[in-house]
């Protein structure tokens, strides 16, 4: 079993700005409506990476069936929800203790069986075969010991799958001038300086033995809304597996 880092990847300034958010997560015309449309973009590059990587249950409701998840950073399980109703036994860690508590709500509420824990994933121990996590490596302390602490998590033969806004000019008027700006997203939820570019995320990655798979962009169109394209100017989703 794979020992866990001493080195905590917690701010506490940002566990507690999305602690605030937590009642409002589930409400899709809430603080966390954007989510709520941006979830559904996740989820068909998250079913597409899972049937590439374990082929054979492309036609199954339940292709996780068997495996283990872990989604880091899961707010109020937004997406820990569908990788239960996947199959998967899942389990969701936060920094913020009030995200826990909302998400462990809610899956009691639908029934679902989730772990859910208020942990810092270096202070985790175990793996995973899918480990996720979702905007959350732009909020870190230091992102080379997050990446470092989700390469432990992640099992031989596993599946990691990220997705973080790009660091552009572009990613700085739609999130922060705009999203911002009007309201869409909560003031202060970002830091641009803080965005990731692809590239840099892929030394990260590959400094800890993992290779990027699959990349798609994340894009916004007025006609289309947020949906996969190859533009990754915005937003972007990988997968990695060991090299």
């Amino acid at each position: 079993m794979a020992k866990a880092s001493t080195s905590t990847t917690i701010n506490p300034a940002e566990a507690a700005h999305f602690g605030q958010l937590a009642a409002d997560w589930w409400n899709p015309t809430g603080s966390s409506a954007m989510l709520h449309k941006l979830n559904p973009v996740r989820l068909r590059f998250i079913r597409a990476a899972i049937d590439a990587h374990w082929p054979g249950q492309e036609g199954s409701f339940r292709p996780l069936i068997g495996r283990s998840a872990l989604d880091v950073g899961c707010g109020a399980g937004l997406l820990c929800e569908p990788l239960a109703r996947l199959g998967a036994g899942v389990t969701g860690v936060d920094a913020a203790p009030e995200n826990v508590a909302a998400a462990q709500h809610h899956a009691d509420e639908g029934g679902l069986s989730i772990s859910y824990r208020c942990v810092d994933v270096a202070a985790m121990d175990g793996t995973f075969d899918l480990v996720t996590s979702m905007e959350v490596i732009e909020h870190v302390t230091d992102p080379a010991t997050f990446v470092a602490a989700l390469a432990a998590r992640l099992a031989p033969g596993g599946l990691m799958i990220l997705s973080t806004p790009n660091r552009t000019a572009k990613s700085k008027l739609a999130m922060i001038t705009l999203a911002e700006g009007l309201g869409a997203i909560p003031k202060g939820t970002h830091d641009w300086d803080k965005f990731l570019t692809p590239e840099e995320l892929t030394l990260l990655l590959e400094a800890v033995g993992l290779r990027i798979g699959m990349v798609r962009g994340i894009a916004f169109s007025a006609s289309a809304g947020l949906h996969l394209s190859d533009d990754i100017s915005l937003n972007y989703i990988l997968t990695a597996t060991r090299a």
